[in-house]
């Protein structure tokens, strides 16, 4: 019987993590500060401006302020580093941030003196990152945070689960991922174990109780991209207003390999493995190590609209305005899971046992997302010949991203999920520009972005629901921008050298805090910041 049950959770895994969850929906939502040199090193301050290649994924109205054609190429080399508690991890990469040609027609008239035209690839987003940590003196674990999730299970009935020969965990009652990655692992011998276990009053033991200690190791590398291809179109009226529209196509491309594992000293764990369901849970003179690994890699195709405009009423003064549709998102999914546990008794081992998904294949599934939407607000003065100062706002509406099936059905819970963990994020640009020269020019900017989740998600206040085999969870809460840089004109050529200072500060969980009518358990988070720094060279030409 046991083997039966084993065998069906296994037919079960599949169509149990075969879609993402609203932390993923926002990781793959995210934007930050790419493009031309010259836009980077006034922080994107450039919604009001324009005449500069990186418009056309902002505010695609700036593409109308061109009087002759452009065609320039940005390359960068990112120094990344992470820190997470008192481990660093660096790394540098070499990125194309940006190739654009904007094309300008010239028209004989006063009322619509030019109509332009631009195409542009634009890197908005790059996920490499790779950090490393530990938490010493857990205070629980994971495998509570997994026996608490089938407790808590609306019509979860763990005597089906056990008892039941016709029982289905993903039609029958949805039995959460845990069924399948955490409860029946095949030893080495023989016979199964797991990381959560039933007593005989059908409770959900895990291997952290009264008298348990231990420690929590995590790793995450992610790695990856997520590019866009614009197609624009522009002009003005009466050199007063400038309008564009751009249609921008999406290449999202996203792997990250997570790593979990903890030492637990006095674990409660099966000490007879023969009866598995009737043995005693002990933790005297006993010993756990368990780790899980998930791999998942995304890749998706997305179209998106943009339309702004900027107006001039005079000389010195120009307001600018755009908003963005979300991006709608074909996705795709590759995903592997393992996990492994050790059981000691009197520091001897007495089972070692692991569990893949698929006997170590990945698995696939489709699926569709909606970014959120956006909306900007700009203004900028014009000082003479000499200065610019820029000042841009942005609103981006993460409660309304959405996820659902691959023919665009929305998930309902993971919707209601979404609007119940993010809020609107804001991000404030500053950007000014001094032309030292008729040749030489210096610029500086500075940007930020508030947190993008509700109150009660960083004062872990809710169970936060992941879908999957992976219940760690991350996102950012402020995220700044400090930029310098120069740029040169000789004729038709030129040539911008930006400097770009990042800090994200952001936060890792593990898995869920535990919140119950039991009481609050912490979960195992860390603090992660970023401190990264960019250098940018564009080359161009105006024609």
């Amino acid at each position: 019987m046991k083997k039966k049950v084993f065998a069906l959770l296994l037919c079960g895994l599949p169509l149990m993590i075969n879609a993402q969850d609203a932390f993923d929906v926002l990781q793959m939502s995210q934007t930050e500060l790419r493009g031309t040199s010259r836009f980077q090193s006034m922080a994107g301050a450039f919604g009001a401006l324009g005449g500069d290649i990186s418009v056309l994924t902002q505010n695609p109205g700036g593409i109308g302020v061109y009087r002759n054609s452009d065609l320039g190429i940005t390359m960068g080399l990112d120094f990344n580093s992470t820190k997470a508690g008192v481990d660093k991890m660096s790394q540098t990469k070499f990125n194309v941030n940006n190739v654009g040609y904007i094309g300008a027609i010239r028209l004989d008239s006063e009322a619509v003196p030019n109509l332009n035209f631009g195409f542009s690839f634009n890197r908005l987003q790059s996920y490499n990152r790779h950090y490393v940590g530990g938490v010493g003196n857990i205070q629980t674990s994971m495998s509570n945070f997994i026996a608490d999730e089938f407790v808590n299970m609306p019509g979860f009935n763990p005597d089906e689960l056990l008892y039941g020969e016709d029982y289905n965990p993903y039609f029958d009652g949805y039995a959460p991922w845990a069924a399948v990655t955490a409860f029946d692992m095949p030893t080495k011998t023989n016979g199964y174990v797991g990381i959560i276990n039933v007593r005989d009053d059908d409770y959900m033991q895990g291997l952290y109780g009264p008298g348990t200690t231990g420690a929590a190791y995590y790793e995450v590398d992610e790695r990856g991209h997520a590019d866009e291809y614009n197609i624009a179109f522009g002009g003005n009226f009466a050199n007063k207003l400038y309008w564009g529209l751009d249609f921008g196509i999406m290449d999202l491309d996203y792997t990250s390999d997570q790593y979990y594992d903890e030492e637990l000293d006095n674990a409660y764990i099966m000490l007879d493995d023969e009866d598995l369901y009737y043995s005693p849970i002990d933790n005297e003179n006993t010993g756990a190590d368990w780790g899980l690994y998930n791999y998942l890699h995304t890749k998706g195709t997305g179209v998106n609209f943009k339309l702004g405009f900027i107006w001039r009423p005079t000389q010195a003064l120009r307001i600018g305005a755009a908003f963005h549709t979300p991006t709608y998102y074909d996705m795709r999914d590759t995903y592997l899971v393992s996990t492994y546990l050790k059981g000691y008794e009197h520091n001897n081992l007495i089972y070692n046992a692991d569990k893949s998904s698929n006997d170590g294949y990945a698995y696939s599934s489709s699926y569709t997302i909606s970014t959120p939407w956006r909306f900007m607000g700009s203004v900028a003065g014009v000082i003479g010949t000499q200065g610019i100062l820029s000042l841009d706002y942005e609103y981006v509406a993460n409660e309304t991203m959405r996820i659902g099936d691959d023919r665009g059905n929305n998930y309902p819970d993971v919707t209601d999920n979404v609007k119940a963990y993010f809020k609107p994020s804001h991000i404030v640009r500053l950007g000014a520009e001094y032309r030292v020269t008729p040749n030489w020019s210096l610029r500086a900017g500075y940007s930020i972005k508030t947190s993008q989740v509700e109150k009660g998600v960083d004062k872990y206040d809710y169970n936060i629901s992941t879908v999957g085999t992976n219940p760690a969870y991350q996102y950012d809460n402020t995220v700044h921008h400090i930029t310098g840089g120069v740029g040169y004109r000789y004729k038709s050529f030129y040539t911008d050298l930006a400097y770009v200072h990042k800090i994200r500060n952001s936060v890792y969980n593990a898995f869920s805090p535990i919140n119950d009518q039991y009481g609050y358990e912490p979960n195992v988070s860390a603090d992660v910041k970023d401190n990264n720094n960019r250098i940018s060279l564009t080359l161009g030409v105006r024609f």
